[in-house]
């Protein structure tokens, strides 16, 4: 606006110059006047404005902001009125602040956003804040958001919780900027920074705990060792003993075996002998007799009463049998 006054202003001056005749002390139209026409011309690139690409233009009159906002490329306005860019990108902003947790910890969290202007509202951001909303209100409830979850955390469970806590900050920081048509995107805790006292007592806390762990570990060996052993020894004396069981019964077998062979054998020599017996009648035995006798008669018989008497003819036959002899 201030540009456009400012050549309307020079060409006047120039055109009422260009028309005083300093001798006679007059003015009137001259030919040379049209020199002001040049300074006409400055004002023609007053009336083109250029938006950006990625930003939406603010139109204003005379310092009024307009209900209606410009898309990027060029623009034809009124010599009096003015543009102004407000880029309408995915912007990332980045904060390094320092929070306490609930157990009053100093930690130093970096902590950023990834956000973007409404560009159909970007008049009414202009019109309420300005161009300066990152500083007027993206910073403040920035640090108010992070400020407020990270005091419900112990300094230890901070970086465990670090997942929910940027979607508890996220939850919150939302709807604060939308009420300024500020989309917000997504958000990430980066850091987060403890003291140098908080790091050491950690480190000694978490020392002291692999430790004990350490010991802890090696006495459950050393059961478990020792566990080992008895049932290896216990599992060895089971084999013993069944090893012994087993022979004990292999003896035992061995000798009903031996038992059970001897009886058969007996019953085989007594059936032998039964059948042997069965197989012997009179007849056979009066065979054995025939075969077994010597030609001879017998000299006695036994009588009814028990007497033995001598049989007829057999003491003749026997005294004359040597008187024979000599003559042969």
């Amino acid at each position: 606006m201030g540009w456009f006054v400012l050549a309307i202003f020079a060409a006047l001056v120039l055109f009422v110059a260009l028309g005083i005749d300093t001798k006679n002390k007059s003015w009137r139209m001259r030919p040379r006047q049209v020199l002001c026409i040049l300074a006409l011309l400055l004002i023609i690139p007053g009336c083109f404005a250029t938006v950006p690409t990625g930003h939406t233009g603010i139109l204003t009159t005379f310092e009024k902001v307009e209900d209606k906002t410009l898309e990027a490329g060029l623009h034809f306005i009124a010599p009096w009125q003015k543009v102004v860019p407000m880029d309408n990108r995915t912007q990332k902003a980045t904060i390094n602040m320092p929070c306490f947790s609930s157990d009053i910890q100093e930690v130093q969290v970096i902590y950023s956003i990834n956000y973007q202007i409404s560009k159909e509202n970007a008049q009414n951001i202009y019109k309420s804040i300005g161009v300066n909303y990152y500083d007027t209100v993206i910073i403040p409830r920035i640090q108010q958001a992070v400020k407020s979850v990270i005091a419900h955390y112990t300094a230890e469970s901070l970086v465990a919780s670090r997942d929910e806590m940027t979607g508890k900050i996220r939850d919150a920081l939302k709807p604060e900027l939308e009420q300024y048509n500020i989309i917000l995107i997504n958000t990430a805790v980066e850091n987060i920074d403890f003291s140098d006292a908080f790091t050491n007592a950690v480190e000694e806390k978490q020392v002291a705990e692999q430790q004990k762990l350490k010991a802890k570990t090696q006495q459950e060996q050393m059961v478990i060792e020792q566990t080992s052993k008895a049932e290896r020894d216990r599992i060895a004396a089971q084999a013993a003993a069944d090893v012994a069981r087993i022979q004990a019964e292999a003896e035992k077998d061995v000798l009903q075996i031996q038992a059970d062979a001897a009886e058969y054998a007996g019953k085989k020599d007594a059936a032998i002998n039964d059948a042997l017996r069965a197989s012997l009648d009179q007849m056979l035995i009066r065979y054995y007799e025939i075969k077994q006798w010597d030609g001879k008669l017998p000299l006695y018989y036994m009588g009814d009463e028990g007497t033995v008497l001598p049989i007829i003819g057999s003491l003749t036959e026997k005294t004359e049998t040597p008187a024979e002899t000599p003559e042969t």
